[in-house]
Order: C-alpha cells, then sequence, then structure tokens
C-alpha cells in the first residue's frame, strides 16, 4: 500500500512539476508541492528529489521522447548511480505517456512570437466590365486569411490578385522551393 501511494504522491509531484515549468502556473510553488505532497521530508531531501525529477522531465521533454527512447533512457537512469529507482521509473513512464502531448503544445504555443496562419480561404472573381471601366471580365483570386496569436482575437486580412501578381507569386514560391530543396539536399 506504501509502493501505491509514493507511486500517487511521485506522479502527483511530477503534475507540480509540469504545471510550473511546462504550463506556467503561477499557483504551484517548491513550498507547496513540498507541503501537500512530502510533508514528512526535510526541505534538503525534498529539493534534491524535486531537482532529480525536474531533470529526468526536463530530458525527456526536450529529447521529445517516443516510448522506445523513453524506455532507453529510463532503463540507464535506474542504472547510473544516485539515478532513480524502477518504480520511479515507472511513474514517469506513465506519466509521459499521459501528458506528452499536452507539454508539447503548451511548449509550441509559448514559443510562438509572433502571429501564426489560422486559415486561408480562396477563390478566383470574374470582375465584369461597367461604364466606368475600360477593361472587364478579366479573372482576379481573392484571398480571405485569418491570423492570431494563442488565445487572443483573430485578424482577417483580404488579399485580391491580379493575374500578374499571381504569376509572380507563384514565380516567388518556386524559387523559395528551389532553395529549400538546395539547403536539404546539401546537408
Amino acid at each position: 500500500m506504501a509502493e501505491l501511494d509514493g507511486s500517487k504522491t511521485l506522479s502527483a509531484l511530477l503534475k507540480g512539476i509540469a504545471q510550473c515549468n511546462y504550463f506556467n502556473n503561477p499557483d504551484i510553488s517548491e513550498e507547496m508541492l513540498q507541503r501537500e505532497l512530502y510533508p514528512q521530508l526535510p526541505p534538503h531531501e525534498f529539493r534534491s528529489l524535486l531537482e532529480k525529477m525536474r531533470g529526468v522531465l526536463k530530458s525527456i521533454v526536450s529529447a521529445d521522447m517516443d516510448l522506445n527512447q523513453l524506455e532507453a533512457f529510463l532503463t540507464a537512469q535506474t542504472k547510473k548511480q544516485g539515478g532513480i529507482t524502477a518504480d520511479q521509473a515507472t511513474v514517469i513512464a506513465k506519466f509521459w505517456k499521459n501528458h506528452k502531448t499536452d507539454i508539447r503544445d503548451s511548449l509550441i504555443t509559448q514559443s510562438r512570437w509572433e502571429h501564426s496562419l489560422k486559415t486561408i480561404n480562396w477563390r478566383v472573381d470574374l470582375k465584369a466590365r461597367s461604364r466606368h471601366m475600360d477593361h472587364g471580365n478579366t479573372p482576379v483570386a481573392i484571398a480571405e486569411i485569418e491570423l492570431g496569436k494563442n488565445e487572443q482575437a483573430s485578424e482577417f486580412l483580404c488579399l485580391e490578385f491580379d493575374e500578374t501578381k499571381i504569376n509572380h507569386i507563384l514565380k516567388k514560391l518556386s524559387e523559395v522551393e528551389e532553395s529549400i530543396t538546395a539547403l536539404t539536399h546539401a546537408s
């Protein structure tokens, strides 16, 4: 029964570390984690456990480990002097399997500095001739773009391109594609 309680407590500690380090939850502090989860441990022992678990989690998160990498890493950690126990490795593996996607998504969201493309819709319209315009019946491409950042309100752009502008954009995109191809084949 004590082992089960230890697993639950360690799992809660890992969740607390994730909330603090990866989800920027200001309500989680080192003192709160010790008070709620490990009140019987002296502060220096708790700090040592906390730093060990932070280090292990940081290694796992920064490598974005898949299950095979995780298993190899945790096995190595159990064999290392001053490493983790097999029971701790089991809890860490379960934690990572359950929280990998959320942690990864949070880090991606936090790493965006600028707006990102949310949606793009496009269509081709035909401008009709009128008495105020000499030319008519010319196709135009219309792109409606939604840009946004995290949970902020989106911005919408509506762009109109004639055939000349579309050809120019396509040429530039081809140049970008060629540059990327050259870079990826050079390395």
